[in-house]
């Protein structure tokens, strides 16, 4: 399994630098030869905004998971568990909101 994910990041990787590599122009291209605009720069956005959304996923449902195993051993501090879990998970959800906003500022622009 972090063989898997090892090399998924490492595809990611690749595949950012590579859209950062075809985007970078060293002049002005002759009138014959400009073409279709590449877009291997939207591709790598995709993924990115894809891996934020699966980063975002796996810690939301681990504090999930942790609160809920807190509750089920201590019904009497719910409260205390649900409040100080409450936080990070705000937190956590506002950085990946703001990451897919990032993303797409830099699509659309």
């Amino acid at each position: 399994m972090k063989r898997m994910i090892a090399a998924g990041l490492a595809l990611a990787f690749v595949l950012t630098l590579g859209s950062i590599s075809v985007m970078a122009q060293t002049g002005a291209a002759p009138a014959e030869a400009a073409g279709p605009r590449p877009v291997l720069h939207l591709f790598g956005a995709a993924l990115g905004l894809g891996l934020i959304v699966i980063g975002a996923a796996l810690g939301i449902g681990k504090f999930a998971s942790a609160a809920a195993e807190g509750i089920a051993r201590q019904p009497s501090a719910a409260d205390k568990i649900t409040g100080a879990v409450n936080l990070p998970l705000f937190l956590l959800e506002g950085v990946a909101i703001l990451a897919e906003v990032f993303v797409l500022l830099i699509v659309f622009s």
